[in-house]
């Protein structure tokens, strides 16, 4: 039987200002990566963020970010390896407190929006994400684009690493997502999403915006739940998986 991990960014709700419907949205995916507050997040949306995934059996991990609250965490920032070494501690120890207080283990780490994107191009940057996550503790895992630096970055250092592709971002022919500043990095259509994500499960491929065909391992698919469609897209997802005879576990 096919297995794969459905995984989406939630916790971003910041004081007055919501985003997403994690609630709903947690019905349907087998891991959370939750806002660890610099990007978005505060103390309450994390702690209730924790709560309900314990409640919907989902397994959670950390998202952290470049301290830029102001862009969502979208900005590029030029940090000294020591610098991202201890953000990315300090808001994976801020998480901690709160799946300690549930009783829940962090089960992986995946980075935010630039941090991510950075980390996928450059290794220096994966290693030391990477190395602050195993000095931590090294049973948690990393979730890192397919193919990218912060693959080769993981096994390096020893974490187990959690391949991650996206149903609904467009990729160049390198491996990488396409910028969200470019036109068409996202893609809308529920159809061709679906599409996507049997293509990978099935075959190991998808197309990227170029037509070029990229071979990916797809250890967890990434749903976002920051759009006005993603409970819709999610639940159709969810559907399709089961018809076809997938099960959505968390990645082991």
């Amino acid at each position: 039987m096919l297995r794969i991990d459905l995984n989406s960014d939630l916790g971003e709700s910041y004081g007055s200002y919501t985003i997403g419907c994690d609630e709903e949205v947690l019905k349907y995916i087998s891991s959370a990566n939750i806002a660890c507050g610099w990007h978005g997040g505060d103390p309450v949306v994390i702690e209730k963020t924790v709560k309900l995934a314990k409640k919907n059996g989902v397994a959670i991990g950390a998202h952290p970010s470049y301290p830029d609250l102001m862009g969502f965490g979208r900005r590029k920032m030029v940090l000294q390896a020591d610098e991202l070494k201890a953000y990315t501690k300090y808001q994976i120890g801020a998480f901690w407190s709160f799946a300690k207080s549930s009783a829940l283990e962090i089960a992986h780490v995946k980075a935010h929006g630039a941090m991510y994107n950075d980390a996928a191009a450059d290794y220096n940057i994966a290693r030391t994400i990477a190395e602050a996550i195993f000095e931590i503790d090294p049973n948690i895992a990393l979730m890192a684009l397919a193919n990218s630096q912060m693959i080769a970055a993981a096994n390096d250092v020893g974490l187990r690493v959690i391949s991650e592709v996206f149903a609904d971002r467009a990729y160049e022919d390198d491996g990488s997502l396409v910028s969200r500043a470019a036109p068409n990095s996202v893609i809308h259509d529920e159809n061709i999403c679906i599409q996507r994500i049997l293509q990978m499960l099935k075959e190991g491929t998808v197309h990227a915006a170029s037509g070029k065909l990229i071979k990916v391992k797809p250890d967890s698919i990434c749903v976002h739940g920051d759009n006005p469609s993603a409970l819709l897209f999610v639940q159709r997802i969810t559907e399709t998986l089961k018809l076809e005879g997938v099960e959505i576990t968390p990645s082991k």
